[in-house]
């Protein structure tokens, strides 16, 4: 392997192709972290304008009661409550996952 620039050959073995590699190494590492620097302060303006907002919830409060409810009652299952909702099984076990959660956080704060 060897890198051609402006009609030179640049082998990584010998010594300055070594500095030649290292040195465009370093370059695109410090590319990457201007990258990531000017996506995290553009998120903080973001977030400090209430504009970042993150991924919209699959269902609205109605559909999860609905879901929470056929749950409870255990009349459908989950592959055929996720049927009836138009959303995946995985979004049923998220949610009923995140309702297990939140319930135990609560039976948590009341033993302490």
């Amino acid at each position: 392997m060897a890198l051609s620039l402006g009609g030179s050959r640049y082998d990584p073995t010998d010594p300055v192709g070594r500095l030649l590699f290292n040195v465009l190494g370093m370059v695109a590492e410090f590319e990457r972290d201007l990258i990531s620097m000017r996506t995290r302060e553009g998120m903080a303006v973001a977030r400090a304008k209430g504009r970042l907002k993150g991924k919209q919830p699959k269902l609205s409060k109605a559909q999860r009661a609905l879901l929470f409810e056929l749950h409870d009652r255990g009349e459908y299952t989950q592959t055929e409550t996720a049927g009836l909702l138009s959303v995946s099984r995985a979004t049923i076990y998220r949610e009923l996952q995140r309702r297990r959660r939140a319930f135990l956080a609560v039976c948590e704060a009341h033993i302490y």
